[in-house]
């Protein structure tokens, strides 16, 4: 195992898998971030260099101080050897069981080694399964705007963390608001506000330049909000060289329709979200 710290060699790392595009698509937009300027802290983990079949990212060990956090506490990975995948997770000095954490993935046999892991560790695990979308055309897809009398862009900021957490279903705790505050403040995001300056729809994006969290008040739905709010996000993403991707529930056809008509396509893969609590804490 081998942490990567040398920029040349980050740099290496983000070509060769742009190369496994799209099922690298999480590790390398955590990669991305940490070659442009890092906002997250995190850090790359392989298990041999310059051979190497496994690239695990995680946060640097002082970002994450609450061992109850699974949402600050944020890995991806991609793998060509599930053998090697399972070698390294069971490696101690890669994961700390210990801790909370989330891990996101692309890949079969993600989540079923994961879960045998945890399973051994009495880890409980609450995993969630998402749909992955994909624009062919970023550039094509950026050049479109939003016009609209009733609503403005507008810039999210802390005093509006609460009522994102409010309506993220996989939230809603002291945990979760600390991270959206933080992806508020450190990856790029977009929203609609009203005349008197009130939220209406916002997007964000996260450690993997994944767009995420996108969502519509309900008293606003059915006006192309959510499709705005996405594109803005989108479109600072690409300036950055960011592939546009994301994930949506299976069920959720109203927004994989939204998608649809933007141009988004949903790929054949499955984006595993796993999020790992040790049973001896509290959870909530």
């Amino acid at each position: 195992m081998q942490i990567l710290t040398c920029p040349s060699k980050l740099k290496l790392l983000e070509t060769v898998l742009q190369r496994h595009l799209p099922q690298a698509l999480p590790a390398n937009g955590a990669v991305m971030h940490i070659n442009r300027r890092n906002p997250a802290q995190h850090e790359v983990v392989v298990d041999s260099w310059p051979e190497f079949k496994v690239v695990l990212t995680r946060p640097r060990k002082e970002v994450v101080k609450d061992k109850q956090d699974c949402y600050s506490n944020f890995h991806t990975a991609f793998y060509w050897d599930v053998d090697a995948w399972r070698t390294l997770l069971e490696n101690a000095e890669a994961i700390d069981w210990g801790k909370a954490f989330q891990l996101q993935g692309l890949q079969d046999g993600l989540y079923e080694v994961a879960r045998e892991i945890a399973e051994s560790r009495s880890v409980n695990l609450k995993p969630y399964f998402y749909r992955t979308f994909l624009h062919p055309d970023p550039s094509a897809y950026c050049q479109s705007r939003y016009r609209s009398g009733h609503f403005h862009f507008g810039s999210l900021n802390s005093s509006h963390s609460a009522l994102l957490n409010e309506n993220w279903s996989v939230g809603r705790n002291d945990w979760s608001l600390r991270y959206l505050d933080s992806l508020i403040h450190n990856f790029p995001s977009a929203c609609l506000l009203d005349k008197e300056g009130q939220l209406v729809s916002w997007c964000l994006s996260d450690p993997m330049g994944s767009l995420a969290h996108g969502y519509t008040l309900p008293q606003y739905r059915g006006q192309g909000c959510v499709a705005a709010v996405t594109r803005a996000t989108a479109v600072k993403l690409h300036e950055y060289g960011f592939p546009l991707f994301g994930g949506v529930l299976a069920d959720n056809q109203p927004s994989r329709q939204t998608l649809k008509r933007q141009g988004f396509h949903i790929l054949p893969l499955t984006k595993y979200a796993l999020f790992f609590t040790p049973s001896l804490q509290p959870t909530r």
